[in-house]
């Protein structure tokens, strides 16, 4: 099984398509009707592993999450997260009710369900393809908030009964929003804090630490009645800005379990479907994808993104980046626990539809990406991909990087890298071989950098390198700012 995942992620990532199909489709292969012919229907089971898993996808996520990147982008990020669910919903809804039949709650449950995005599956076809942080920033802050709202009103529709007045579940997503952040930026801080002045007796104590703590602000979360996703997503996010020790390691280790969550999570929701049954409802998930994709999504950025003046171009691509992952079929286990009628058929169609326009989608991101322009070469070269590692007992950490092909670095000595007092270079690995250069060494694309950098500088020469990379060695004098930004 495990030599099976290794090859599903070279497959992804070589083909371009998001690693959600080739794990569903190894669900499905040893489920029913599949060579394993394993018989699972524990809906109630695969959702209870489904919110575990997405706790430590939200939690890799917002440790990830990179503060300086999303806050310019964070308003409209937050109005496409609301407005937007809002407007997908209903048009989705109406498109699922008028065209295809189904009932007002079969419909709205629909439309509640495909309306969050995935981030993991956009950023995975769109890993070739350096786009503005503008966009990046919105789409990541988007699929991060968007959950929140979405599961809210997922379970009021599932709720056996009479659904609450439009008024009642607005006011009920503004409270449960409102104490999951309260929440998470508590514990976030709160945990923060305690790791950098309480020293722990292992260093491999502290990637455990960090998402214990990040999975406790779900758990406080949920049990104050708020929105545990939006509180373990932002309580990450504090931890992952906070200049941790062993931020390095805690990182991989996060990146790990983040993975195995999402094979396990995938491979149990490929065994949950019943492939023959999807054959009734393959068209009719097919009409609804077409309104979500081409009426439901561009209107919901158009009319969400209306006051932040983004350009024709950047819309169109956020409107087609709008991939649904696994939130929406674990999301479609809920009418099935609940016992609402019509649940099977609500959860067959949202297979269908994730599985089909993901196909479609997610090849066809990078190409329009490059057709609309935003393929942006600086902003290649401005990612170095910098590693930094810790010197503890010397107090300085260890940067290191490959200057890329499009990179401004090459050409420039190490002199002109200007970095602050308390920096240099050290070492340069050129055609495998390794020299300590001088101030005069002239840097070439290819080479490989290790940068000691002390702790007070740390982030302004990493910054610093950054705008070398974007700007040349005139950054900051031509209007690169020396942060890189």
């Amino acid at each position: 099984m495990l030599l099976v995942a290794v090859a599903a992620v070279r497959i992804s990532s070589r083909s371009g398509l998001p690693s959600l199909l080739i794990y569903l489709g190894i669900g499905i292969a040893i489920g029913q009707d599949g060579i394993g012919n394993v018989v699972f229907d524990n809906a109630e089971l695969t959702q209870v592993i489904g919110y575990a898993a997405l706790v430590v996808i939200l939690a890799e996520g917002g440790l990830g999450t990179k503060w300086k990147q999303i806050k310019p982008a964070l308003p409209a990020a937050i109005v496409l997260s609301l407005v937007g669910v809002a407007i997908s919903v209903g048009v989705t809804a109406a498109g699922a009710h008028y065209l295809v039949g189904l009932d007002w709650r079969q419909a709205l449950l629909i439309g509640a369900v495909v309306s969050s995005t995935d981030a993991a599956a956009v950023f995975s076809v769109l890993r070739k393809v350096p786009l503005p942080s503008r966009i990046t920033g919105v789409l990541e802050a988007e699929s991060g908030f968007n959950d929140a709202p979405v599961v809210i009103l997922v379970v009021a529709f599932a709720t056996v009964g009479p659904v609450d007045q439009w008024y009642v579940l607005v006011g009920k997503i503004a409270l449960e929003l409102l104490i999951g952040v309260a929440i998470g930026l508590s514990v976030g801080f709160l945990g923060a804090y305690g790791l950098r002045h309480v020293a722990l007796p292992a260093s491999g104590l502290y990637p455990i630490a960090v998402m214990a703590i990040a999975v406790s602000a779900y758990a406080a979360g949920a049990i104050a009645h708020g929105s545990g996703f939006l509180a373990v997503y932002l309580a990450a996010m504090v931890l992952g800005n906070a200049k941790l020790p062993h931020w390095p390691a805690t990182r991989g280790f996060a990146d790990g379990l983040g993975w195995i969550a999402q094979i396990g999570m995938f491979v149990l929701l490929g065994l949950l479907v019943t492939p023959h049954e999807l054959v009734h409802d393959f068209w009719p998930a097919v009409v609804i994808g077409l309104v979500l994709t081409m009426v439901a999504r561009p209107l919901e950025v158009f009319v969400s993104l209306l006051p932040f003046r983004i350009p024709w171009q950047e819309q169109a691509l956020m409107s087609w980046a709008g991939l649904r992952g696994a939130v929406p079929i674990i999301l479609a286990t809920i009418p099935m626990v609940t016992g609402i009628e019509g649940s099977d058929r609500v959860f067959n169609i949202v297979f269908v539809l994730v599985v089909v326009y993901t196909l479609v989608q997610g090849p066809t991101l990078p190409w329009l990406a490059r057709k609309l322009e935003l393929g942006d070469s600086d902003e290649a070269a401005a990612d170095l991909g910098i590693e930094s590692a810790p010197l503890e007992k010397l107090r300085g950490h260890l940067l290191s990087f490959a200057i890329p092909e499009a990179s401004r670095m090459h050409g420039v000595e190490v002199s002109e890298l200007r970095l602050p007092p308390g920096a240099s270079v050290t070492l340069v690995v050129r055609d495998a071989k390794s020299f300590v250069p001088l101030p005069s060494t002239v840097l070439r694309r290819g080479d490989e950098l290790l940068v000691v950098a002390t702790d007070p500088v740390r982030d302004a020469a990493e910054a610093r390198l950054r705008a070398v990379a974007r700007g040349g060695k005139l950054a900051g004098w031509l209007g690169t700012g020396s942060n890189g930004a």
